[in-house]
């Protein structure tokens, strides 16, 4: 996007706002753009006198988003795991795909063994995608390491990425993901002799925005992900948490306790847990990318959510094992149809929602003031973004980067 005075004109513009309409939708709207963010939104009848100098740009019509946000993706890693999902086809256990190397054991050899550029190659090919369905914002993991080496190499790739692609990244280091094979029964040490000297040596080379934990029985109790958090915060790094999403270990309450920007998966989730979430004013980030995946039955408690006005997020969870799934817009009608969210809720979710998730206030919406991070959609309302299944109505894509 250059940065001359722009006014982009004859557009509806879906806003995310808290305007009291139904997706902050302003029909007959401009928008007018100026050092890449966004100088003013409203309708084209009202604009101020200020704006009219500037460049216009006739968008015949169309719809106008924030740009589209993942903020939950694993998208650096080696290999794959479709070998496993075949034999899962087959008929083979969960048992016997781990005793055939399966498993995160096999992405973390194989992310292991591949080179910086290897794994920055691979995951430009990923991000490529999202990027060509509106995607302006990813959050990229750590966590197939789980070592000191790998895990800064993960991280440092995912900074290559926003290098080299028009796209904002922000990165989430996720030692606590899982216990390598040479750890085996040794978690606490494991959390002790890598986990956390990783996270120091990555936040001292300026590779880490947040950090994350699989609070879960077959990865960390939540008294060995409380002591990464309290790192994190001496280190001044917000937290987020895998919570619930297998059982119910308290992860969402002992994220809240920590003032969690998120807590992500939450199938499981109570009552209790969603409430805690409410005081912190944590997001629930929703992945049905996952629950397809894993043919799960347990549904994130929606009703609870909406309930207590915990806002509610949306991402593709992107990885080799439990969501192989690349695509956001995708993302967005499983959300509805799995999960029962309204279109506007979905939409919400990858844009107001999911900046919230990542401690953004700077993107998200269409307001002044915000970033020029925009969609424009060959659609006439909203709720198409949610409705039709592989199908691709992004016209064009601004990438509005810091002045």
């Amino acid at each position: 996007m250059a940065n001359s005075d722009q006014l982009l004109c004859d557009l509806r513009a879906a806003t995310l706002t808290g305007s009291g309409t139904p997706y902050g939708l302003i029909d007959d709207a401009a928008i007018a753009l100026s050092q890449r963010r966004i100088a003013w939104v409203g309708r084209r009848d009202d604009l101020p006198d200020a704006f009219r100098r500037f460049e216009p740009l006739s968008l015949r019509g169309r719809l106008v988003t924030p740009g589209l946000i993942d903020c939950h993706t694993h998208a650096v890693h080696g290999g794959n795991r479709a070998a496993e999902f075949e034999m899962r086809l087959n008929g083979a256990s969960y048992e016997e795909v781990a005793r055939a190397g399966g498993g995160i054991v096999s992405t973390v050899a194989a992310t292991r063994a591949a080179s910086e550029d290897a794994l920055l190659q691979t995951a430009l090919r990923r991000v490529d995608a999202l990027i060509a369905e509106g995607v302006t914002t990813i959050e990229i993991k750590s966590g197939y390491g789980l070592d000191m080496d790998t895990e800064l190499r993960m991280l440092r790739v995912a900074r290559a990425i926003a290098a080299q692609r028009p796209i904002r990244v922000r990165t989430s280091f996720l030692g606590a993901h899982a216990t390598p094979p040479e750890y085996a029964g040794r978690g606490d040490a494991y959390i002790d002799d890598i986990c956390i000297p990783a996270l120091r040596a990555a936040h001292a080379e300026g590779l880490v925005d947040a950090v994350d934990g699989f609070c879960e029985g077959i990865a960390f109790s939540p008294d060995q992900i409380a002591r990464v958090f309290v790192v994190a915060r001496a280190l001044d790094l917000p937290v987020k948490l895998h919570a619930e999403q297998l059982s119910n270990l308290g992860g969402a309450k002992l994220a809240a306790r920590h003032g969690a920007l998120s807590a992500d998966h939450l199938e499981y989730l109570d009552e209790d847990g969603v409430r805690a979430m409410a005081g912190s004013g944590t997001v629930a980030v929703i992945l049905p990318g996952a629950f397809y995946t894993l043919r799960e039955t347990q549904a994130p408690p929606i009703a609870a959510l909406r309930r207590h006005r915990v806002p509610i997020a949306l991402a593709t969870d992107l990885n080799p094992g439990s969501s192989p799934m690349n695509s956001l817009l995708l993302a967005m009608n499983m959300g509805c149809t799995l999960f029962r969210l309204t279109p506007e809720e979905a939409l919400r979710g990858v844009t107001a929602h999911a900046a919230r998730a990542l401690g953004l206030a700077d993107a998200g919406t269409l307001a002044a003031g915000q970033r020029a991070d925009l969609a424009i959609w060959d659609v006439e309302h909203p709720a198409e973004l949610s409705y039709r299944i592989g199908f691709n109505p992004l016209h064009d894509r601004l990438f509005g980067e810091s002045p």
